[in-house]
């Protein structure tokens, strides 16, 4: 199998637009690039092949060791494949390979390019590849990724902020050995290069290092993009109770996500939902304080059912648990059934759409921050 493949197209694909074209040479001249903590990010997990190369000449280092395999050139590209226990790129085998690049150079995983180098693991006959990236340098893409970097600048710092104390939390937390976090909604969305802009440089340097804590501890700073109205208690959607995770009024009105609705015909909402037969309602069996589904009974001509809010909402594909299900007709043999919902997420912690919203009206981001974490404490960590 052809392992080596060219970047210089897919680069070029990249900056074939003028806009992007300044915004890379800008990112190479320009952006900030200070030491700092190192996060470990998987953006492939588990697969056959994953594509990986540079923008500059690179180092190929055993991972395990540290020693120096070989160099591949600038904008030349190659395919990571299993080869029984190892990692096979090019010519070299090791159990781990990491992908240096020189001279601040960006390094190419799977099909975007990143900051920092590139881990590639070989685990169970599959290779994961890890982005090993500044932290602060990852915020710059985080937030562009889960808000934009054309928000107002308060809205960003509160991002920042959030963002920052999720990641080492879970570093500190829940970090499996191999990486810290993925590059998906699981944790936060990052996308390399791809989401970085001068907003996001701006709010990050501005709040560099900083984190929220309570009793001297970085908190679970988990955020959502609208909660329709008023965010959620943590415990009554998840487990843990966590003092700092308080329902509060939202201030996410007039968000593109605040209300929506969806609309299925009964056979389609049938082929969801087996078991039942035809379906004739859906009754909510328990919600929480501020009127998210926990559980909700579905009831067919043959039978009945409950499901957890959580499932319902992944198998019907809604934005959210806080929703309604009426029947479009109101008969007792109805034929399609519309979801009437509120927000976007799970509405605990930080509304990213509420902080648009407060920053827009003049509040900073410190203020944003104190009304959606209640309790909380502004601290800067000490890097080592």
């Amino acid at each position: 199998m052809k392992s080596q493949f060219s970047l210089t197209s897919l680069f070029s694909g990249l900056t074939k637009g003028y806009w992007w074209g300044a915004l890379f040479l800008w990112l190479l001249i320009v952006a900030p690039a200070q030491a700092s903590l190192i996060l470990r990010v998987a953006i492939q997990e588990g697969v056959n092949q994953v594509k990986v190369g540079s923008t500059t000449r690179a180092l190929v280092r055993d991972g395990s060791s540290g020693e120096i395999l070989g160099e591949i050139p600038g904008m030349d590209g190659f395919a990571a494949q299993p080869s029984g226990n190892k990692v096979a790129l090019s010519k070299w085998q090791a159990n781990d390979i990491i992908i240096e690049p020189s001279a601040n150079g960006y390094v190419w995983i799977g099909d975007r390019w990143y900051r920092g180098s590139a881990m590639l693991i070989s685990r169970k006959g599959s290779v994961t590849a890890v982005n090993y990236v500044d932290l602060e340098q990852y915020l710059y893409s985080v937030l562009g990724a889960e808000m934009s970097g054309n928000w107002p600048q308060e809205a960003l710092k509160a991002q920042a902020v959030a963002a920052r104390s999720y990641a080492l939390h879970q570093r500190q937390q829940a970090g499996n050995g191999i990486y810290d976090l993925d590059d998906t909604q699981g944790s936060q969305v990052y996308k390399g290069l791809e989401t970085e802009s001068s907003g996001t440089y701006a709010a990050v340097d501005a709040t560099k290092d900083q984190v929220l804590t309570y009793q001297g501890q970085v908190i679970l700073a988990v955020f959502h993009s609208s909660s329709g109205g008023h965010t959620e208690n943590v415990e009554e959607v998840w487990s843990q109770p966590l003092p700092y995770l308080r329902g509060v009024p939202d201030f996410d009105q007039g968000s593109p996500v605040f209300e929506w609705s969806k609309t299925f015909t009964r056979s389609q909402l049938n082929g969801l939902i087996s078991g039942v037969g035809n379906i004739i309602e859906l009754t909510p069996q328990r919600k929480t304080t501020f009127g998210s589904i926990v559980s909700m009974k579905v009831v067919g001509d043959q039978g009945s059912k409950v499901l957890s809010g959580d499932a319902l909402r992944e198998v019907l594909g809604l934005k959210s648990n806080r929703f309604m299900v009426v029947p479009v007709n109101n008969s007792k043999n109805p034929t399609a059934f519309e979801v009437k919902g509120r927000g976007f997420g799970h509405a605990i912690g930080l509304s990213q759409w509420g902080a648009y919203n407060l920053a827009q009206q003049g509040y900073k981001y410190e203020q944003i921050l104190a009304y959606y974490y209640r309790g909380v404490n502004l601290a800067k960590i000490q890097v080592q």
